[in-house]
């Protein structure tokens, strides 16, 4: 099952003086991960994992409701000056939490090797081989400058497999139109405790716990 970015159960309400009523609006969660902290180990140590799931992608998360709420109240008054203020932290927060929910469900414990079926196919098809793939997606995110991720897209005009990175949280569909399939995070607090500087050993390192059946999962889903 594909893991779709969470909301909690309770609603914020909020007051909207155009309707005359009172709307309510779903707060985003954090996900829950499928996996212990320390089960990707030794590729990722259980202390890089923990802080950037319960605390990075728990700030995302909170922020994006902060900036919601305040957007909200904006839309309520006709304050347009204040949503289009409020459009860099929409963008920055709401893509970190979408990025990073997409990238617990890309990694697992029983992760690595190859895909198979269509997926493997279609990169095989737009790549030449599983092998050059991977030496190009490691070498397009190992060359992010400063912080940002290395993504596998699926471009749906084409129907062609695209190789794109993308900045801080900017998030792949939304700033490029291609669907992701796999994203690889290279901001420093998803490596530096354990790789230092050296950003290509991480890269080399999280092939081993690629979860191909979700990328093949996103695929077939991206294809409809």
């Amino acid at each position: 099952m594909l893991c779709r970015v969470g909301y909690v159960r309770r609603c914020a309400a909020t007051f909207n003086p155009l309707l005359g009523a009172v709307t309510s609006r779903q707060k985003h969660a954090l996900p829950d991960l499928t996996y212990d902290y320390g089960a990707l180990e030794p590729h990722i140590c259980a202390e890089i994992m923990q802080l950037h799931h319960s605390k990075h992608h728990a700030t995302y998360v909170n922020n994006l409701n902060v900036t919601e709420e305040k957007y909200q109240e904006a839309l309520a008054k006709g304050d347009v000056t204040t949503q289009v203020s409020l459009q860099p932290a929409l963008k920055f927060n709401g893509g970190g939490h979408i990025n990073h929910t997409i990238f617990w469900t890309n990694l697992s414990p029983n992760g690595g090797g190859e895909p198979q079926g269509e997926l493997l196919e279609a990169i095989k098809r737009d790549f030449g081989s599983f092998q050059k793939m991977k030496e190009k997606i490691s070498a397009a995110t190992v060359a992010v400058q400063g912080s940002g991720w290395g993504w596998l897209g699926f471009e749906k005009e084409s129907g062609r497999l695209r190789i794109a990175a993308c900045a801080n949280q900017d998030p792949l569909q939304g700033t490029t139109g291609l669907i992701p399939l796999l994203g690889i995070d290279v901001w420093e607090h998803a490596y530096y405790l354990q790789y230092k500087n050296v950003r290509p050993d991480y890269v080399k390192a999280i092939w081993n716990v690629v979860n191909w059946e979700n990328v093949s999962e996103r695929f077939q889903a991206a294809k409809k």
